[in-house]
Parts: C-alpha cells; sequence; structure tokens
C-alpha cells in the first residue's frame, strides 16, 4: 500500500465501511442520503490514493480483499468508538448551555423552531439569522449557521434534508380594491395592476415569476421592494398588490387575502431544514429534528422530496417581469 503525507479522509473511509457492511454501494448510498456516483468516486479515491484494491470487483454481493478486511476491521473500531463518544458527549447536553445558529428564509417557522428548541433544551443559546432562500443557503455552505430553513433548496449530498412545510402562494390585495370582495384573485386583474415584488433573489419572486409567464400574464407595472414587511405595508396604503406564502399572512384589517385561479402546483414551495451531514449527531440536531416533526403538521400541503418537480434555485433569476418596463 502505498503512504501519504497528508492524513486518511474521513469521509471516504466512511464510505468504504458503509458499502462494506451493506455489500452494496446502491444500498449503502440509500443509507447515506448520498448519490450513488458520489459514493463510488469516494471508494475509487480511497483505493487509487492509497493504492491498494478493497472489493474484488463492483458486482454486488461485494467481496472484501484480504486488506479490504483488515481495514474493515480497523474502521469498524473507529465507528464503534466514534459512536461511544457522540453518546457520551450527549448525556450531559440538557446540563451544558449550547449554542445554535439557525438560518431561515420564513420568519414564521424560524420563530417556532427557536422555541420549540429551547423548550427541550432551555439552556440552548438560540440565535437566528433571517434571508432570502439563495442567501440562507449560502451562510450554511460557509458554515456561518448550523442549521437553515430554507425554501425549494438546491440538493447537495454533503447536506441532510429534513421536509419542513409546503405551501401555496395567494394574493394580497387593499381592503378597499374592487376585487376584494371576490373568492378567487383572477391573475388577468395584474394587466391593469402594479405588481410589488422581493428582489431578484427572492424564491418567492422567482416563483412568481414562473407563475406569471406560464400563465401569460404581464402586469402594467412592477415596484420593486426588499422585504415581506415593506410590500405588506405598500398594499395596505394602496400602492400595489403581492404575493405571499399563506403562512406569511399574519391578520391585518387593512388587507384582504385571496386564493389564486390558477393551478395550485404551479405556484407552490416547499421548505426544508438543512444541516451538514457531518453534525448529524451534534448535541442540538436530536432537539431540532424532534421540533422539525412536530412542526411539520403545521405545513398545509404534504411536503415532497427535495429536488422533486422543481428547477434549481437560480442565482439571478430571469427579470421578465422588469424587461417590460425597459
Amino acid at each position: 500500500m502505498g503512504h501519504s503525507a497528508v492524513g486518511v479522509n474521513h469521509q471516504h473511509l466512511r464510505a468504504f465501511h458503509v458499502i462494506a457492511m451493506e455489500g452494496s454501494i446502491s444500498r449503502a448510498a440509500r443509507r447515506l442520503n448520498v448519490s450513488q456516483p458520489t459514493l463510488s468516486q469516494q471508494l475509487k479515491a480511497l483505493e487509487e490514493r492509497h493504492q491498494a484494491a478493497l472489493f474484488d470487483g463492483r458486482k454486488p454481493p461485494l467481496r472484501l480483499t484480504a486488506f479490504g478486511q483488515k481495514l474493515f476491521d480497523l474502521t469498524h473500531k473507529l465507528f464503534v468508538a466514534s459512536q461511544d463518544i457522540d453518546d457520551l458527549l450527549r448525556e450531559p447536553a440538557e446540563h451544558v448551555t449550547a449554542e445554535l445558529r439557525l438560518g431561515s428564509d420564513s420568519p414564521f417557522f424560524a420563530a417556532r423552531l427557536a422555541a420549540a428548541v429551547h423548550s427541550r433544551i432551555p439552556s440552548s443559546i438560540v440565535r437566528v439569522r433571517i434571508g432570502n432562500a439563495c442567501e440562507t443557503f449560502s451562510w450554511l455552505k460557509e458554515g456561518q449557521v448550523d442549521v437553515a430553513i430554507c425554501s425549494d433548496p438546491p440538493v447537495d449530498s454533503a447536506f441532510a434534508y429534513e421536509p419542513l412545510f409546503s405551501d401555496k402562494l395567494v394574493a394580497a390585495i387593499p381592503k378597499s380594491h374592487p376585487l376584494a370582495g371576490g373568492a378567487v384573485f383572477p391573475l388577468a386583474a395584474l394587466e391593469s395592476e402594479r405588481l410589488l415584488i422581493r428582489e431578484s433573489a427572492s424564491r418567492t419572486r422567482t416563483i412568481v415569476e414562473e407563475l406569471l409567464m406560464t400563465e401569460d400574464v404581464t402586469p402594467v407595472e412592477v415596484m420593486q421592494l426588499h422585504t415581506r414587511d415593506t410590500i405588506r405595508e405598500g398594499i395596505a396604503i394602496g400602492l400595489g398588490i403581492g404575493f405571499f406564502f399563506s403562512l406569511e399572512c399574519p391578520p391585518d384589517s387593512r388587507i384582504r387575502v385571496l386564493p389564486l385561479d390558477a393551478d395550485v402546483n404551479k405556484s407552490r414551495m416547499s421548505g426544508y431544514v438543512v444541516y451538514p451531514n457531518e453534525k448529524r449527531r451534534a448535541p442540538l440536531i436530536g432537539s431540532v429534528m424532534d421540533a422539525t416533526a412536530e412542526l411539520r403538521a403545521i405545513s398545509p400541503h404534504p411536503v415532497p422530496a427535495p429536488g422533486a418537480g422543481k428547477s434549481p434555485v437560480r442565482e439571478k433569476p430571469a427579470d421578465r417581469i422588469l424587461e417590460t418596463l425597459t
């Protein structure tokens, strides 16, 4: 076996260990919640880096080589010891002040998740940072937050995704508007209305643009405002019409909220609690997962698997609506 001045890659060791236990790369991939090609690449990298064949071929059931068996005996000891350490460190967790940095594009669920975690571990400190979907996922990737509540996030094998909610767009209009007495909001009415819309990186804006493009509706005018609260105030004073997801619409006597006369599936967004796979056994993650399961009951609709039926989040969505003004 070749030697390297650089230490062993523990992610590759974990990949090898689970493949050896399962006897199949596909089953191991499902267990680790990663793609089969990713796991195959990790195994190949481990073998090439250390110039050692670990399995006889790649057809299941996989059989360890003599060297692979020696390595498996050692990884078994390694991961058993790692689990013992995790269990030991988790025991006093409720007596130790732990900090959770939570990033979220949903104030509604951020507040409830923070409260639920704190109720489970009263000594915990939860710090919440609010941004749009792109910002929130970037904070997670850069290690600026430990956990993110993110709408329709990109699927990345480095992260675990726990379903939280699925919601649909509704129209918010001034209570004095002629359409306020209707049962639904006709999208075609936007062709004679000013649309109040979020910043370009907003997931809500992306879905609104895609919906209007699908329905071939172009507002007569568009005004970009940065936050939900600013848009809500704009609607309340008669500045224009906006779209929110139903859970983002607290009661406001100045505003009427109406469902859309469009296919719900064309205006749906799903949210997930996302965290790095390497933090799966962190002391607070168990409480976060318990809280997530509890909050999922609030979701108006069943939550699909991440990435199902959605295009990837775009860093800079096409500004089709704004282009009509220039």
